[in-house]
């Protein structure tokens, strides 16, 4: 298999808590990794999500259904988080944000203002201070999400549908590569920023340490390649879905 599909490949996991790094050791693809968190967030007390201690939630925050604080954690006043969630030691979700039902965030994220994830993983140190999306995607550690950023996780080839019915493919090297999933954003390694204004097609993959540009239509992004790493191999270029053919 491609290591550009690995969640090693975008996320180093040393440091991220158990959970964290458990769920991304048990997926063989970036593609499972939604479904793990399903699995683990559905059954928390299966996957050792129930802390002793817990964090701060203070008076004015609105949570509703299974929602973890880990210790060190807080969600302030004027935030709304909406389980199941899990929310990781030393990350803040701050007034404004929305957390939505099958989301990690790792530790160290701060979540700002006008900020909404759904069903994403951010692996930990991420920071979205501004409104922004992220849904049905894997977030790797240290990413910065610029202004008014967005992941697209729909094919809008035809009249959007719900439930959705295509989907969600993969392009690298030429080849088509099926998520099995119909809902997929995308994929971001460690240490990349999004400047402000970025929308990603469905399907992106952003390989660690690459730098990315906004383009002038459409907000698709570019990706300049860092030097090859002797840790891993040539970050992967942004891949978008293609339609069947």
């Amino acid at each position: 298999m491609d290591v550009r599909l690995t969640p090693s490949y975008y996320v180093q996991p040393a440091g991220l808590g158990g959970f964290v790094e458990g769920l991304l050791a048990t997926c063989r693809t970036v593609f499972d990794v939604k479904g793990a968190i399903t699995l683990g967030l559905d059954s928390p007390a299966a996957a050792g999500l129930l802390p002793v201690e817990r964090g701060v939630v203070e008076a004015g925050a609105v949570v509703e259904g299974e929602v973890i604080v880990e210790a060190g954690a807080r969600v302030e006043a004027g935030a709304w988080v909406v389980g199941p969630v899990l929310i990781c030691s030393g990350t803040v979700i701050s007034q404004g944000a929305l957390v939505r039902d099958h989301s990690v965030i790792g530790p160290g994220c701060r979540i700002g203002f006008g900020a909404e994830i759904a069903r994403s993983l951010l692996a930990g140190g991420c920071f979205m201070k501004h409104p922004s999306f992220i849904g049905d995607s894997v977030i790797g550690r240290g990413v910065n999400v610029g202004a008014l950023c967005s992941t697209t996780g729909l094919r809008c080839t035809r009249p959007v549908i719900e439930p959705a019915m295509d989907e969600i493919t993969v392009t690298v090297d030429g080849q088509r590569i099926g998520t099995g999933q119909t809902k997929f954003g995308a994929v971001i390694g460690d240490g990349v920023a999004l400047p402000a204004g970025t929308v990603l097609s469905p399907g992106t993959l952003i390989g660690p340490g690459s730098s990315a540009s906004s383009a002038r239509t459409c907000g698709s992004a570019r990706t300049r390649q860092p030097a090859p790493s002797p840790r891993r191999a040539p970050p992967c270029p942004a891949t978008r879905s293609m339609p069947p053919p």
